[in-house]
């Protein structure tokens, strides 16, 4: 039944969001689309802020489930990517009303994931301590963000299929690359 609720909470803000921007939007406004009182909404989430984090995360888990290996993370990203552009509205209200960290926050655990994902399907990745796997996915996860919130706040210009062409061209081997390097660290 939370999940259910939650999901309601959800759809809810997103109703209001395609009105008003997030900042004239209050949890009593929230509560009130879907039919809740202020405290069913409190006992899901501390602020608004929160719920958007939720948002953010669970949709982004979503997106990726599936697409979290070596062959596929070019095709979650780029769903990623559409699902932004898709709901343009919802993203635009979003970042403006939150600050870039409180964004970077909400999307690096699912995206972290994905790459970690894929950093465990490479040969030498057995070789590296859990930290040091994670070290290497939150620094791709942050690159990937940077880049997809400058797409953003740059007006979605072009197209996801260019950006994750650009993203691949970068990315291609190099996920290899670090934990080769990150291996030979260890033997120094």
């Amino acid at each position: 039944m939370s999940d259910i609720t939650r999901k309601a909470i959800a759809d809810a803000l997103k109703s209001l969001l395609e009105n008003r921007p997030l900042s004239r939007i209050t949890v009593m406004d929230i509560a009130s689309e879907c039919g809740i009182s202020r405290m069913t909404f409190y006992y899901h989430f501390r602020d608004i802020y929160d719920l958007v984090g939720w948002i953010i995360s669970s949709d982004i888990t979503s997106i990726l489930a599936g697409r979290k290996t070596h062959d596929t993370w070019q095709d979650g990203f780029l769903s990623i990517f559409r699902a932004v552009e898709k709901n343009h509205v919802f993203v635009f209200n979003v970042c403006n009303s939150m600050s870039r960290e409180q964004l970077e926050r909400s999307l690096s655990g699912p995206v972290s994931e994905l790459l970690l994902s894929v950093l465990r399907e490479t040969e030498s990745s057995a070789s590296l301590k859990e930290e040091e796997l994670i070290f290497i996915a939150s620094f791709y996860s942050y690159a990937f963000i940077g880049v997809m919130l400058d797409w953003i706040s740059d007006g979605m210009r072009d197209n996801p299929e260019l950006m994750i062409r650009r993203i691949e061209c970068i990315m291609s081997g190099s996920f290899e690359k670090a934990v080769e390097r990150f291996s030979s660290l260890q033997k120094r």
